[in-house]
């Protein structure tokens, strides 16, 4: 669907789940409100439907993909990325993943309690873990880096967090059945399913960085 002035903002919100992100940012509400036009809505919280068109565009036409070798490039360059690109937009998309989580198995719960409850003790598990551990990483071991271009604090604890992570990544895929919509899923599961699936991806090739180039150039320095 093209998406205008007009569009209604359930629709492109179950067409395009991405989109979700920024109407979470601007607090546009796409489940309970999805049949208003993207205009209507604007007008009603004070916004610019051309400014928010525009941010829906970006984050449709980005490419989450990594677009250069970090195998050669300065481990500071590396690690300003990985702030940047990784820990910047974690900080931002986890509070609304929660959000999201919450409502689901609020309004949701009755339908499988079981796993509707093991799927946000999971979610908050990793979002803890993942605050400590950037927050750690942000406070201790980066800093080292950029001034030394070498680490003299130890990867290995870093390297456990990941293990970490992985199992919880793991664990809310398995919660989901590969993230495969149920069966009459409102919008606000589909984009939280969406967005789960979303934050594995990132989170897999954030880790592989950190792991495989960040941590192996550092300790062969």
């Amino acid at each position: 669907m093209d998406i205008n002035a007009e569009s209604k903002v359930g629709q492109v919100a179950a067409h395009y789940p991405m989109a979700t992100r920024v109407f979470a940012r601007h607090g546009i509400d796409f489940c309970c409100g999805g049949g208003k036009a993207l205009r209507e809505v604007c007008e009603k919280r004070d916004l610019s439907t051309t400014q928010i068109l525009e941010e829906i565009d970006q984050v449709l036409s980005s490419d989450p993909g990594e677009t250069e070798t970090w195998n050669e490039a300065p481990v500071v360059d590396l690690v300003r990325h990985i702030i940047e690109s990784y820990h910047q937009p974690l900080r931002e998309e986890l509070p609304r993943l929660e959000s999201m989580v919450r409502k689901v198995v609020r309004v949701h719960r009755d339908r499988n309690p079981e796993r509707l409850d093991a799927l946000l003790k999971t979610f908050l598990r990793l979002e803890a873990e993942l605050q400590e551990h950037m927050t750690e990483e942000e406070d201790v071991l980066f800093p080292e880096i950029i001034l030394h271009g070498e680490a003299s604090s130890p990867t290995e604890p870093f390297v456990d967090d990941h293990r970490v992570v992985g199992e919880a990544l793991a664990e809310l895929r398995r919660l989901t059945d590969d993230y495969v919509v149920p069966e009459g899923a409102c919008n606000t599961w589909r984009a939280l399913w969406f967005g789960l699936a979303e934050l594995e991806q990132s989170l897999h090739q954030h880790i592989h960085l950190e792991n495989n180039i960040l941590f192996a150039r550092v300790n062969a320095a």
